[in-house]
């Protein structure tokens, strides 16, 4: 009767562990070295910096704020989980303006006195360069401020009929009966008008003219002194004009850079159709924002939302096959949304956090660069779906004290559905520690960022999406399940992964009870629901 009775508690302890899932699970990334990014390949986090920290209770995000949460960001050892990870932060316009976005700039040579100083940013860059965080900052070099001096300057002289001062900057020409569209210009005086495709505060740079480039350059020598690792180039779909356009510009600038320092690196703003992309490329700028998958309304959230591969990875395969034909170092750059739309969040999280788990897991995983709008690691949403200042709120820092910031004037607190960044470090389970181990398992894995996407597997399942990268001889298998109802068993053959074993797992469970864990025994793997694995061969 004892010995029955053992039997009976055995059989129970271990239908518990099988159903708790407490069964001997050995966490496939916690011994893996983390391989710290030494090339242009990072894990960028772009700070709109009115939002992000207010380091003086002012109401205004600041520099001094950033630098107070660098750890949060990294902390300078890659062996800790504490941090997010990213080695590399864009900052959008840090320079004089007289609007919040600072995207009409009326001095490149300072820092607006409301984000604070150039000792500041002096710290900043020296701070960042402790924890292996590169600074990218945003050149706005389409267009300038109607208040920046020179085209003060320019206004004047043209309303003396002196076209050959600082008229000659900026894109300014003649139409005796004003041009076809005047919204899209700045009238100057008589019968000049200048291109302001913006906005009438937004007068445009004439980009052809020899001294305008020398002083871009002068421009990016400063900044590049004071140790900046590159330049988030905006609107480059407008760098065109009657004599160059955007390609001709850009493989200027790009090289000209280059003379100061050598792996700069540089990603523009490009919001086209995919063949002006691709032709920019061939300026041989580093990247372009992939807007064509990213968005909410793109091909990567609608896969995540209607659990339904659409064939993403033949598609990426495809357009970044597009982009290495005309620059072969071309980088794509990946993202969901930015400070210009929308947050995903919006999209997703109505849907269950691990619909935005899922969203980061298919994004990040991508050959490429990614690009982690502040707050997308914490699932924020915008409070409504227009006016740029609901997608730029305050970054949410503790989800019981809101944030003071003011947006454009305005406190705009967005909902923090799923807790601040203070309580989801306490969740093993949250979105943002799911964000941390994306970041680390690419870390882990060079070949995610720098590899090659060859073929893609479908496994005859639309909830799944599956696709190889190669990169120096180094294959892996990226597989995930869509599904958020269905788990699905795979069989992984000898010609797909030959003797394959799980490189990292990533499930998007929102808590420990309804965790499982992916298992591979021999051919036969399982997958949870709304989870990806990584494998590769054991040899």
């Amino acid at each position: 009767m004892k010995k029955l009775i053992s039997v009976l508690v055995a059989i129970s302890i271990l239908a518990c562990c099988i159903l708790t899932s407490c069964s001997s699970y050995n966490d496939p990334v916690k011994d893996i070295k983390v391989t710290v990014s030494e090339d242009k390949y990072k894990n960028v986090y772009e700070i709109f910096v009115n939002s992000f920290c207010d380091s003086d209770n002012n109401g205004i995000g600041d520099l001094q704020g950033i630098i107070s949460q660098l750890d949060y960001l990294n902390d300078g050892n890659p062996d800790t989980d504490t941090d997010l990870g990213v080695d590399a932060i864009w900052l959008t316009p840090i320079m004089p303006s007289q609007s919040y976005h600072k995207y009409d700039v009326i001095d490149y040579y300072e820092i607006d006195e409301t984000f604070g100083t150039l000792d500041d940013f002096d710290q900043l860059v020296s701070e960042c360069n402790k924890r292996g965080i590169e600074i990218i900052i945003d050149m706005v070099l389409n267009h300038c401020s109607k208040f920046h001096p020179w085209f003060e300057q320019a206004c004047k002289e043209v309303a003396e009929d002196n076209l050959n001062g600082y008229a000659k900057y900026f894109q300014i020409e003649e139409y005796k009966d004003g041009p076809v569209n005047e919204n899209a210009y700045t009238h100057i005086a008589g019968d000049y008008w200048c291109e302001s495709n913006f906005s009438s505060y937004m007068p445009e740079w004439n980009l052809s003219s020899e001294d305008t480039r020398e002083e871009f350059l002068n421009i990016a020598k400063f900044w590049i002194d004071r140790g900046v690792g590159g330049f988030r180039l905006d609107a480059v779909k407008y760098f065109t004009n009657n004599t160059t356009d955007g390609e001709e510009f850009l493989n200027w600038y790009y090289n000209a850079c280059k003379e100061y320092k050598e792996d700069i690196y540089m990603v523009g703003e490009n919001w086209t159709t995919p063949g002006d992309i691709y032709n920019i490329y061939k300026s041989g700028i580093d990247s372009q924002f992939c807007f064509q998958y990213a968005t909410t309304s793109g091909g990567i959230i609608n896969a995540v939302r209607t659990e339904q591969n659409g064939k993403l990875a033949d598609k990426i395969e495809k357009y970044n096959e597009n982009i290495t034909k005309r620059n072969k170092n071309a980088i794509n750059a990946m993202f969901l949304s930015n400070h210009d739309m929308i947050r995903s969040g919006n999209a997703l999280g109505s849907k269950g956090v691990s619909f935005e788990k899922m969203a980061a897991s298919v994004y990040m995983l991508f050959p490429g660069n990614s690009y982690i709008y502040y707050g997308e690691e914490i699932g924020m949403t915008a409070p409504e779906s227009s006016g740029d200042e609901n997608f730029r709120t305050p970054m949410i820092w503790d989800s019981e004290n809101p944030s003071n910031i003011n947006v454009d004037g305005q406190n705009i607190v967005s909902d923090p559905q799923w807790g601040g960044v203070k309580q989801q470090q306490e969740d093993e389970y949250s979105l943002l520690n799911f964000y941390k181990r994306i970041i680390k398992i690419k870390n882990q894995n060079p070949e995610i960022a720098r590899g090659k996407i060859t073929a893609s597997e479908d496994f005859g399942d639309e909830n799944i999406l599956a696709y190889y990268v190669e990169y120096n001889d180094s294959k892996l298998m990226i597989i995930h399940n869509l599904s958020s109802t269905e788990e699905k068993n795979l069989t992984i053959t000898a010609e797909m992964i030959e003797a394959p074993q799980i490189r990292a797992d990533l499930t998007a469970a929102s808590s420990k009870e309804n965790s499982k864990h992916i298992t591979l025994n021999e051919s036969k793997l399982y997958l949870p629901e709304q989870s990806t694995v990584i494998l590769k061969t054991n040899k």
